[in-house]
């Protein structure tokens, strides 16, 4: 007599996979929220210059949107310091002070 394995149209299956592929898989895995760096035109460059320089004097809080690790983060805070050689602002949020390369600034907004 033959028995009849019932498993309800569930075949079990066993996926060979070779150690590179799974490594490949994790990466992909990993990298799948990663965003670009958009490319900002001369236009908008002059138009951050103008406020970054607006906001130091006037002392004024900015929102600034930058590019660090594959993503955007966003700090609101008071420009303390540009310096155009080195080629970064310094941002006073509430105490802490923080360092953005120009090259890294998508975005800024005033407060």
């Amino acid at each position: 007599m033959r028995k009849i394995i019932r498993d309800r149209g569930n075949i079990k299956w066993t996926a060979m996979m070779l150690p590179e592929h799974v490594a490949m898989l994790r990466e992909l895995k990993m990298n799948e929220n990663n965003k670009s760096k958009p490319l900002i035109d001369e236009q908008q460059l002059e138009e951050m210059n103008d406020l970054i320089r607006f906001a130091i004097e006037t002392n004024n809080s900015v929102i600034v949107t930058y590019y660090q690790e594959y993503d955007y983060k966003v700090v609101v805070g008071v420009i303390e310091r540009y310096d155009p050689a080195r080629g970064c602002i310094r941002i006073d949020n509430d105490g802490t002070l923080l360092t953005i390369d120009t090259e890294d600034i998508i975005d800024i907004k005033s407060n």
